[in-house]
């Protein structure tokens, strides 16, 4: 090591100031120089059943005592202060014990015993400006002493940390602490100890103690600290780790003994002298024969092994750790395992974390190999398997080799176990007893169930018979899936009676009686059974949900004939309507427009009927028309003016061509959906009326969506066809301005699109109303004629709104004049190509399109939508 001039050679004078800048927490009333013992104080077994025992949370064995007559000498003498919380328990001279004194001694055959005690040293000094040089010395607290090893955190700021090298009677340097960040707390420096603020010294090969010095570096005053660190005012003195070992010094080895008994301390029957570990000379310690396990320093402190209880003395003990069975003699819980030894901690259920302690953790128990499955949290633990539990015997055996150790249960033969019947562990009839052995020889016993039966020896009738086993097991098994059989096949009967059930009562007869009066309805309807379409939409999963409205849930479902449909499932319906219901989809079952979205049939077997439509794959006209502005696609004019025509017819076919009048009653663009051309299909019939030829309406109770609610409807409660023309005009209204039907203005408040826009067409000219893309593809005559129809439909009363036939008639012929103004040419032909291309193939959850634009970006704004296109988008769909 590196020397510091300051740390050389110093007279052995100065080296005597051993606690002048250090003042111990607690001394003993009892303290003795560095002579040899001054006293002895021999305790008999009757005395020491009234010494104490144990000091706040700490335990300590003999010789080790508090009071008089309770400890073997001076050297042994404890000290406990009752004053702090917990209390805290001190050798003589001030150094304490932080860990219980464990004097018990386990049957071994070693010539060497160990015996140490986890100490702390800890100190505090303060530093003055005027003061260079500061030391502290520790010495251990007697001669049955000597330190094992020791390693020291020291914290402060600026100085070197000199060892005195008793060898050569002189201070080495060991490390330098300079100074951290003035926002560093010690706490913080104390987690690195790198030098910064801190550092790490290792103290050995110093039986009788050591002294450090610390040279301050800094002149002058010492520097302003802050409130949350002593780093700068104070050396601290923190012990990670510190152990001393302790032997009965009476004689310097066991040899000894043999010549002078005289104050002999293995005083138990069945004990014996073992040297130090330490070393040749440094005492002896006392320790059981093989076979016995106790205190060897007090009179009949060496017994036989008789801590295993055979049962379990809690009731409902909890067996499990996770997916990790603890059969007992282990346990979880008090009064739950034999003994202290096979007490285990769950810390975590779900985890399946189960631990013997904080370094070994559990990962299975094999009762009938008597082994335990161990994983390793320390590498010292893996290298030799040591499971520690105070007042215990050695009774794991680990190699290290492998995770598996294996156990016994106590340390006695076979023999001495069944005499005693009581504390007997293989209590099961059909079971045995083994003996358990390790390179260091016997360990003790254990038990197993005798060949041919299986199970637990440990408990009563733990082992069974393996054909016995088999045939319960077997016969529970059968009568396990013969109830489980029939428990389903009754809830399968009651299924099949609701269904039934519903079935009448939602008139399923009358749908088959109208269906079969139909020679073609078969073709055209189908009453759906429930399993079907359970199975079709995946027992109607959540993911298959394609959107949710006021009337019900859609589901996207694929039949066995592997049609793509979508399921609706309404929310309720009244009894009184279920007939009227009936009619409905017998009605709507009939249509067949390129421009409706075809009905396949329904279910009658839930409380609520299910409707089963064509699935169409590209969402709506609302989706498409408000979609993010940041997407780069959007329909055209021509496309717009398409849509609203086929929109316009369906709902004309509806009113007036069918074979009975339908109202919509809930006519918007999120009910006009889009197929895979982009064709127009309109949707939802779930709030449609039918309404007899000879009736011009019919009294219903209000029903639609806000922003395209007829008026007039809403305050009279009489629906006619105009009322689907009211709420068709404000679509049209959403394809030249591009605003949802209710939207929010700059300033933040609610606005309603049709009296937005019947305001504006007062105030405003129509270029600055309508959308800028609007503007930009379609003509004035086209936006003005548009308007004007839209201006119609909106009007007040129904008598002067237009049928929903002469609004088809007037966005018919606004697309054949357009057409008409445009020649199909060669470049236009070129330009349609990839535009019908990417229709064909755009994905169903595509919500923004941009059709019938030039391939050319410098063409004509107003875009042109041929007749040849209309034709060629349109094979295949009848009409």
């Amino acid at each position: 090591m590196d020397m510091s001039p300051i740390c050389s050679v110093v007279p052995l004078l100065l080296l005597l100031v051993m606690f002048s800048a250090v003042t111990p927490m607690v001394r003993s009333s009892s303290v003795r120089g560095n002579q040899g013992i001054t006293s002895t104080s021999l305790s008999s077994a009757p005395t020491l059943e009234d010494c104490p025992k144990s000091c706040g949370n700490l335990t300590f064995d003999y010789p080790f005592g508090i009071g008089s007559g309770c400890f073997r000498n001076t050297d042994f003498n404890l000290t406990c202060d009752n004053t702090a919380r917990p209390p805290r328990l001190f050798l003589q001279g001030g150094t304490e014990v932080i860990k219980d004194i464990d004097a018990i001694s386990y049957g071994s055959s070693s010539n060497y015993l160990y015996m140490d005690i986890a100490v702390d040293f800890s100190r505090a000094i303060p530093m003055s400006p005027n003061t260079k040089v500061y030391n502290m010395s520790w010495k251990v607290p007697g001669r049955s002493f000597t330190r094992a090893y020791a390693t020291i955190n020291i914290t402060g700021c600026d100085f070197d940390i000199c060892l005195l090298d008793q060898d050569r009677n002189s201070f080495v340097k060991l490390c330098t602490v300079t100074c951290p960040d003035k926002e560093i707390t010690e706490k913080v420096a104390r987690q690195n100890c790198n030098g910064t603020g801190c550092c790490t010294i290792d103290v050995s090969s110093y039986p009788s103690g050591f002294q450090l010095k610390f040279v301050q570096h800094r002149k002058g005053e010492l520097e302003e600290h802050t409130n949350r660190s002593s780093l700068w005012d104070r050396i601290n003195v923190t012990t990670v780790y510190a152990s001393l070992l302790w032997s009965i010094v009476d004689q310097p080895t066991c040899a000894g003994t043999r010549d002078n008994k005289t104050n002999y301390a293995c005083a138990s029957s069945n004990s014996r002298c073992g040297d130090s570990y330490a070393s040749s000379n440094f005492g002896y310690l006392c320790g059981c024969d093989s076979g016995y396990w106790g205190n060897p320093y007090i009179p009949n402190g060496c017994l036989r092994d008789n801590e295993y209880i055979p049962a379990e003395q809690k009731a409902n003990c909890s067996r499990s750790c996770g997916n990790i069975l603890v059969p007992f003699p282990f346990g979880l819980e008090e009064g739950c395992f034999a003994r202290k030894l096979f007490r285990l901690n769950c810390t975590n259920a779900t985890s399946s974390s189960l631990q013997f302690d904080d370094e070994n953790q559990v990962t299975y128990i094999n009762i009938s190999e008597g082994v335990v499955g161990i994983k390793y949290t320390s590498s010292y633990e893996q290298r030799l398997f040591k499971i520690y539990v105070p007042k215990q015997p050695d009774l794991y055996v680990g190699s290290g080799e492998s995770s598996s150790v294996q156990w016994a249960v106590a340390n006695l033969t076979c023999q001495e176990a069944q005499q005693n019947k009581s504390g007997y562990a293989c209590v099961s009839v059909n079971s045995s007893c083994l003996s358990v052995n390790s390179m260091d020889g016997y360990i003790g016993y254990r038990c197993k169930c005798l060949p041919g039966f299986e199970g637990n020896p440990y408990v009563q009738n733990g082992c069974q018979g393996i054909i016995i086993g088999l045939s319960v097991g077997f016969g529970i098994l059968l009568l396990c899936l013969s109830a489980t059989f029939l428990n389903r096949r009754w809830k399968r009967d009651i299924q099949k009676q609701l269904r039934q059930k519903h079935f009448q009562k939602n008139q399923g007869l009358l749908l088959e009686q109208l269906i079969l009066s139909d020679e073609n309805a078969n073709d055209k309807t189908k009453i759906f059974p429930l399993d079907e379409l359970e199975k079709a939409t995946n027992n109607f999963d959540p993911t298959r949900i394609l959107g949710r409205g006021g009337h019900g849930m859609v589901y996207k479902g694929i039949l066995s004939d592997q049609r793509v449909v979508a399921i609706k499932k309404s929310k309720h319906i009244e009894e009184g309507e279920i007939n009227q219901f009936i009619n409905e989809v017998a009605i709507l079952s009939q249509i067949n427009h390129r421009n409706i979205v075809k009905l396949f049939g329904c279910c009658l077997e839930t409380e609520v009927p299910l409707l089963v439509y064509d699935f169409i794959p590209n969402g709506s006209l609302f989706g498409i028309l408000h979609s993010d502005s940041s997407n780069d696609f959007s329909l055209s004019w021509d496309d717009c003016l398409r849509i609203a025509v086929e929109a316009a017819g369906a709902l004309c076919y509806l009113h007036s061509a069918a074979s009975i009048s339908v109202f919509h009653r809930d006519v918007k663009s999120s009910n006009i959906l889009l197929d895979t051309n982009y064709t127009a299909k309109v949707s939802d019939f779930g709030a449609s009326r039918l309404v007899p030829i000879d009736q011009t309406h019919v009294v219903t109770n209000v029903q639609g969506t806000f922003g395209y609610l007829d008026p007039e409807y809403y305050h009279t409660g009489q629906l006619n066809e105009k009322s689907d023309v009211y709420s068709f005009g404000v679509v049209l209204v959403e394809l030249l301005l591009r605003r949802e039907p209710i939207f929010t203005t700059v300033s933040g408040s609610k606005q309603n699109l049709s009296n937005y826009f019947l305001w504006e067409l007062k105030v405003k000219p129509l270029k600055e109303i309508v959308a800028a893309q609007v503007h930009e593809e379609a003509t004035d005559d086209e936006i003005k004629s548009v308007a004007s129809l839209a201006e119609n439909c909106l009007s007040l009363r129904s008598q002067d709104r237009p049928t929903m036939k002469q609004v088809e008639m007037t966005l018919q012929f606004l697309r054949t004049k357009r057409s008409n103004s445009c020649h199909s040419t060669p470049e236009n032909d070129e330009g349609m190509q990839p535009l019908l291309h990417r229709r064909s193939e755009a994905s169903s959850g595509q919500l923004a399109i941009n059709l019938g634009r030039s391939a050319n970006p410098e063409t004509n704004s107003h875009n042109c939508y041929s007749l040849e296109q209309e034709f060629i988008s349109s094979v295949g769909l009848p009409r």
